[in-house]
């Protein structure tokens, strides 16, 4: 890929836990050596199960965690090595839109002061009838602005949300399950209006989801997570999966169908502690092509065909 927007190269986080007299130290590596491009203009889905570590990668490539390993570059300036002056110039060009848009809302803060605010932090005013434009371009009322996070849907509160992460006219935008806490049918307006934004301003966009059915509809290409590792990246959102994980991931967003019914494969077995992961491939006590080899020996993400990485011994 040339000239990427954003790329992360071997990214890890340990995080520790305990250490007190009764309690003995333990640590986990929520994200374990990710590396991913995403070029200009474009959609990459994060997927995987609750716990994979999709939403903490979000939090290190826009640096509001710190990685134990690994860098981040954004327009090739390395975000990892900047102070906090420079970052802070840096991230008017990014963003992000959280999963709950209610907790992400201060309730003692309007409308209009919640979209104030990304400029008061940078220590400036609005530029006039800023605050209208942006409500306007996220399908809301005028009158909103006066309004507080309770009064408003769950959807109508999104909407804020993605309102305020465009504010600074950034150019990439984090969407950390933008849709999961709303129902079908505001889902379908958000993603529409996700999509009518990307072409208007010329967005990039992370987009993190535990709904594969979702990201394969609305990404161009799809990241897939397992317990803070990439086991696949599908080149295309439409492409066949390779991986156990990623196809039993897709068959749980099947939509009922009994000439499928008896081809699909539940997974079994439990997941392993992200505490004491196995010594081979993590996903080995769920795979239905289990061999001794994959109990032994981590599988290396390599490419099958160009462009589709696999993490698998046995690929389907």
């Amino acid at each position: 890929m040339t000239n990427p927007l954003i790329s992360a190269e071997a990214l890890a986080r340990r995080f520790s836990t305990g250490g007190g007299w009764l309690r003995p130290a333990r640590s986990m590596m929520a994200v374990r050596g990710v590396s991913f491009e995403v070029a200009k203009g474009e959609v990459l889905g994060v997927v995987g199960e609750s716990g994979c570590g999709k939403s903490t990668l979000a939090r290190l490539v826009l640096r509001l965690i710190e990685p134990t390993a690994g860098r981040v570059t954004f327009d090739g300036q390395e975000v990892t090595g900047l102070g906090p002056g420079d970052l802070r110039r840096l991230r008017r060009r990014m963003a992000m839109v959280f999963q709950d848009p209610y907790s992400s809302l201060d309730p003692r803060f309007t409308v209009a002061d919640a979209l104030t605010e990304p400029f008061a932090v940078h220590g400036e005013r609005p530029p006039a009838g800023r605050i209208n434009a942006l409500l306007d371009q996220v399908g809301l009322s005028l009158a909103m602005a006066a309004s507080y996070p309770h009064q408003l849907s769950g959807g109508q509160r999104q909407r804020v949300g993605i309102a305020r992460a465009l504010a600074q006219a950034p150019d990439f935008i984090v969407l950390d399950e933008p849709t999961a806490s709303l129902d079908v049918s505001i889902q379908a307006q958000i993603i529409a209006l996700l999509s009518e934004l990307r072409r208007g301003n010329g967005l990039t966009y992370l987009f993190i989801s535990h709904d594969l059915g979702l990201v394969r509809y609305f990404c161009d290409r799809v990241l897939v997570m397992y317990l803070g590792a990439v086991v696949e990246v599908m080149p295309r959102a439409d492409a066949s999966p390779r991986h156990p994980y990623t196809r039993a991931l897709m068959d749980s967003n099947f939509v009922p169908d009994p000439t499928r019914r008896k081809t699909l494969q539940a997974l079994k077995g439990e997941i392993p502690s992200a505490f004491d992961l196995p010594k081979g491939c993590a996903f080995a006590a769920r795979c239905p092509r289990v061999t001794d080899l994959c109990r032994a020996e981590n599988p290396a993400l390599r490419d099958l065909t160009p462009g589709h990485p696999v993490a698998c011994h046995h690929p389907l």
